[in-house]
């Protein structure tokens, strides 16, 4: 099979966060590192539905693809060559003339608790947060699963990227906030200041394909297909099957309160 040209060049579409652009910008050097065919990378940054409406609840928008969209779009119009999203943003079928290319990567699937010092209660049950304590959320699957445990504690809305959020914790106008995992780790960010408690994914389930980048193609581009074959990592791709499966059997969005995570059994069990 014939590459493109020994310079050829890959357009990737992207949202403009920075985790988005971290996620991005790891796929893009892997695909150069591993690719014989002296590829380029460039990156297209574009505008979806659930950034330009941050000031609104996740639930009050449809949860179909509003953070995938428009660059969906952008890659059926060829404006880009590739699309790279977070796996548990997109809908469980892909527009019709699109496809997932590659699953390369998994972070840590769980959430974090991150905890303002002066809420922190290592002696609390379930949580070590102290009573009456106020979290900071976007998620109907977190929000059900903190009040299910702990009811005493207050929910409150949470939008924004990755370190907005966490500063909002800093401020004080949450004692605590849940995030993925995976975003914290992504994002190298430091939180020495606060506290941090990892949810157990077996308790506290989360999103299915949480933690996994998904790169997304053309139907039919069998060139970029083969690229994308360097970096795709089977066993993801099987936990992200049977996640996104239990997903479309009960036709959940993000709005449902849904979680599933799959782990590999051990060769002896």
């Amino acid at each position: 099979m014939a590459f493109r040209s020994a310079t050829s060049k890959i357009r990737l579409g992207t949202r403009s966060s920075q985790l988005a652009l971290a996620q991005s910008t790891w796929v893009g050097r892997r695909l150069e590192e591993k690719s014989s065919a002296g590829l380029q990378v460039e990156f297209e940054m574009i505008r979806t539905k659930g950034d330009k409406l941050r000031h609104l609840s996740l639930t009050k928008l449809d949860d179909k693809g509003f953070f995938t969209k428009e660059i969906e779009q952008a890659l059926l119009d060829e404006r880009v060559d590739i699309a790279v999203h977070s796996y548990k943003d997109m809908p469980t079928e892909s527009p019709e003339g699109l496809d997932i290319g590659a699953l390369p990567w998994r972070e840590d699937p769980a959430d974090l608790l991150i905890i303002h010092p002066q809420a922190y209660a290592p002696e609390a049950e379930a949580f070590p947060i102290r009573e009456g304590a106020s979290v900071g959320t976007g998620s109907v699957r977190r929000q059900v699963q903190l009040l299910e445990v702990r009811p005493d504690l207050t929910v409150g809305d949470l939008r924004g990227n990755v370190p907005t959020r966490i500063e909002r914790v800093r401020e004080g106008r949450f004692d605590a906030i849940v995030l993925a995992a995976a975003g914290v780790a992504r994002l190298g960010l430091n939180l020495d200041d606060l506290r941090v408690h990892r949810l157990d994914p077996t308790r506290f389930i989360p999103a299915p394909a949480q933690g996994i980048v998904a790169v997304q193609m053309r139907q039919g581009d069998a060139t970029m297909r083969a690229h994308l074959e360097t970096i795709h990592e089977p066993e993801i791709a099987v936990a992200a099957r049977v996640e996104r499966h239990f997903l479309r059997l009960v036709e959940g969005g993000c709005n449902l309160p849904l979680g599933a995570w799959a782990e590999p059994l051990g060769s002896g069990e």
